[in-house]
């Protein structure tokens, strides 16, 4: 079996209200790119991974105008993809939803959140993802009122064989200290998004740790925004969220094997899985923010991950129509994970 997680940028910008592909030569949202060119683009990429499941982020927009589900199904039968249902959970505001496209052969699976809803004041805990988190983040005997603007897709899942386990999709929220004027207020906007995004994976890993205690198989997918000595405000609260979602020297850990190399070289070669353009330095930065984590029950399957990186993944390389497809799909690569399970 094969899971993936695809971080599509400026997805919903393909869409028409209805759900339909808009395959013409406007602009998509990424730079110089057409809607027709990145829908061509994000054929051949969904095609050459043929996963049984991919967690989508940033899929296609939820809410009242639109919907992610439909618009998802069309784009799977446009290229004739096995992943071709679609679920989603909490819609957000963001445009950017967490959705699972899967085959319907292969997999059931149904959008299945755990913990308690909450009002305003929040709660302890792990709450249900679209409720309200309370935490004290900086010892300051003020507790925090916590939110996922992108609440976490928790999917309960079950082969055709019966094997049941589950699926977490997360997006955490990016560090960037948008709208931040000046040195002081960029740091303090920076301080306080990491600050948030913290309480996030420490939601996330509360979530994680019941289904580890109650010996469930587990995956955690997605994009993190953050990795391990990937910013200089890191070193103020100690963790990244990497670390704190994986369980690093804290209960029973996942396991993700690029997180583990980042872990263990913060100096030297080190996997990616995304690509950005830096106007100001004329250059391009890569970093590792997308992970597949599995429980250690899922490591005894004979587990083995990919990143589908252009430049560094041989095959990839190798075939000049996929090595474009993803370079102008996505500022992000998909990563997947083959696993021996009951089909």
């Amino acid at each position: 079996m094969r899971i993936a997680t695809y971080n599509v940028e400026w997805f919903n910008n393909l869409f028409d209200d209805d759900g339909h592909l808009l395959m013409d030569d406007g602009w998509s949202g990424r730079q110089d790119v057409t809607r027709a060119r990145q829908i061509e683009a994000l054929g051949v990429v969904f095609a050459a991974m043929d996963a049984d499941a991919v967690m989508v982020i940033e899929a296609p927009d939820h809410n009242g105008t639109r919907n992610t589900v439909p618009a998802l199904e069309e784009f799977a039968r446009a290229f004739d993809l096995r992943a071709r249902r679609a679920l989603v959970g909490f819609e957000n505001d963001t445009q950017q939803e967490i959705a699972l496209m899967y085959d319907p052969d292969v997999l059931s699976v149904r959008h299945d959140p755990q913990g308690d809803a909450t009002g305003k004041k929040g709660a302890r805990g792990a709450p249900r993802f679209d409720s309200v988190f309370r935490i004290d983040l900086d010892i300051d005997a003020t507790e925090d009122l916590v939110r996922f603007s992108k609440p976490p897709l928790e999917v309960a899942a079950q082969t055709a064989d019966g094997f049941a386990f589950r699926l977490i999709g997360a997006h955490l929220k990016s560090k960037a200290p948008h709208g931040a004027r000046g040195k002081d207020a960029i740091m303090r906007a920076a301080i306080q998004n990491r600050r948030k995004q913290l309480a996030q994976a420490i939601w996330l890993r509360r979530r994680v740790e019941e289904h580890l205690e109650e010996g469930t198989p587990l995956i955690v997918l997605g994009d993190l925004n953050d990795g391990p000595g990937l910013d200089e405000y890191e070193g103020l609260f100690g963790r990244s969220s990497v670390e704190i979602v994986l369980g690093e020297h804290d209960g029973i850990p996942l396991y993700d094997p690029h997180a583990r190399l980042a872990l263990q070289r913060l100096i030297g070669a080190q996997p990616t899985s995304a690509r950005f353009y830096i106007a100001d330095h004329h250059r391009y930065l890569q970093a590792l923010l997308d992970y597949i984590m599995v429980s250690p029950d899922l490591r005894s399957h004979a587990p083995r991950w990919r990143i589908w990186h252009p430049f560094d993944d041989p095959d990839c390389w190798h075939v000049p129509e996929l090595r474009e497809a993803l370079i102008t799909a996505s500022d992000h690569f998909p990563v997947t994970l083959d696993l021996d399970l009951p089909s």
